[in-house]
Formats: structure tokens, sequence, C-alpha cells
């Protein structure tokens, strides 16, 4: 495990560049062979819009990844959090680590995002894409962006959080973050049966319906039990499944400005009779 340790600690920003490229390809892969829907689009130009947004939030990422450090720092020199105050198997303290911040900056985060109107009018623009693939997984304003990670900061001090292990628990986010949102089919054996325990694509398309109630279910990233524990899990037919929101213009997904804009555009309402609040 110290090997492991020293890996992540140390980690080189290409790699982690490179572990993006890997999982955008290898969805793309899967896209291409067999695809959950034959979407009529521009595929490059959906490409394009969407990584302009992954470039807003990695400049975000840099930044908080500076904060990150002395949070760590701190965090190793006062023995703050929980996992400081007990004596675990190290392989224990990561699941446990992997599981927090799963729960707190994935679950948590992502069920306010849709709950708390000023923080849903920034997540609106990662639902007004109509054609979802793996690259809708780069699709976020920069302040949903920052609110995600707010929450894995609190996380980090509460848990007490070892840096090696976040580093790792990021990784793992990035591809189940392309692996779900990608326009591949799992044979649905597969998919059914790896969604007991884990987000699987099938299960994470209901979340982008178009409409609630299945726009407000499947709130996980990682780990599909926290859905079924708090009550917001459904898993029905993807036939069923139309992408975008019912209270955008589905024409102004790739325009960029206009995203940006959506949460300060007033004009933007919603339906109160199908519990959206503003």
């Amino acid at each position: 495990m110290e090997a492991f340790i020293d890996y992540f600690e140390s980690m080189p920003t290409w790699q982690k560049l490179a572990w993006i490229i890997i999982c955008l390809s290898f969805n793309w892969i899967g896209e291409a062979v067999k695809p959950l829907f034959n979407f009529d689009y521009k595929k490059f130009r959906h490409i394009g819009v969407n990584l302009v947004f992954l470039a807003m939030d990695m400049t975000i990422n840099i930044l908080f990844g500076l904060a990150t450090v002395g949070v760590f720092l701190w965090i190793g020199e006062n023995n703050i959090g929980i996992l400081n105050m007990i004596s675990l198997p190290v392989w224990v303290e990561l699941i446990v680590s992997v599981m927090v911040l799963d729960l707190v900056a994935q679950y948590l985060a992502h069920y306010l995002l849709h709950r708390v109107p000023w923080m849903w009018r920034l997540h609106m623009i990662h639902h007004s894409d109509t054609h979802v693939d793996a690259t809708t997984a780069t699709r976020f304003h920069p302040g949903d962006y920052v609110m995600r990670e707010i929450f894995a900061l609190m996380a980090i001090v509460i848990a007490g959080i070892p840096l090696a292990f976040y580093i790792f628990y990021r990784i793992l986010t990035i591809f189940f973050t392309y692996f779900t949102h990608a326009n591949a089919r799992l044979p649905k054996w597969l998919d059914r049966g790896l969604s007991y325990i884990f987000v699987t694509p099938d299960m994470h398309k209901f979340h982008h319906h178009f409409e609630r109630p299945w726009t407000d279910t499947n709130f996980g990233n990682i780990f599909s039990i926290w859905d079924r524990m708090f009550g917001t899990m459904v898993y029905q037919d993807t036939k069923d499944i139309k992408y975008g929101l019912d209270v955008l213009d589905g024409s102004k997904d790739e325009n960029i400005l206009f995203q940006l804009g959506i949460p300060f555009n007033k004009e933007i309402k919603t339906d109160p009779d199908k519990g959206n609040w503003w």
C-alpha cells in the first residue's frame, strides 16, 4: 500500500490529463460500436462545445488544487478528521474515503443542486444537453463545478482523508462520469446487475430525462447504494427517455453564451406543479 500511496500523492498532471483522454477515447469507441440512441447531430461541434466547459472547469480545478494542498497539510499536521482519530487498516481507510467522498461530494452535492433554487439554475446547464454522450460529463457551469469542489473539501476535512486517497477517488470519478454519460449500450443483464452496486449508463440516463420526476432521481456517481438507501433510485425502459429540459429551448443547447447566462436569465421559469421551484 505504501507504493500505492506514494504513486497517487505524486501523480503528475500529464498522467491525469492522459487518463481523461483515455476515458473519453474508450467511451467514444463504445458509442461508435453500439450506441444507445442514433443521434442526428454534428458530433464534433457537440464535442467542441462541451470541451469548452471542460477547459473552464479544469482552470477552476487547478485553483482549487492549490487550496486543497494546504488543506491536506493542515489535516496531517493537526490530525484533523475521523480517520485520524481511529485506527483502521489502510485498505479500509481507502474504501471509507472513497465512499464518504462519493456520498458528500457527489450524491449530497448533486441532490442539493436539484433542490436548492439558485443551485439548480447553475446545474441546469448540465441537463440542457439534448444529445447526451461522453462529453456531457464535462458540461458544467463553473458555478456548479465550484459547489462540488466545496463539498469535496468539506468531506476531506470531516473524514481526514489523505491526499493519495483523494486523488484515487478523482481518478475513479473521471472514469464513472464518462462511462455513465456515454451514448453506449450495455447488455441489459449486465447494466441491471451492475446497477445494484454501481451507477451504470442506463441508470444515469434516466436522470437526464427532460422532465421530472425522473430528472430528480439517480444522483449518485460511483455507487448506486445511496440512491437505493434514500429512495431516489429509478430504473425503467431507456426507450422512454428524452434528453434536455422541458423549461429550456433545446435549440440553444450548443449556444455557450446562452448556457452560461442561464443562472441569471429571469425569463427562464419552471412549472411549480412539477416540483420546480422557480
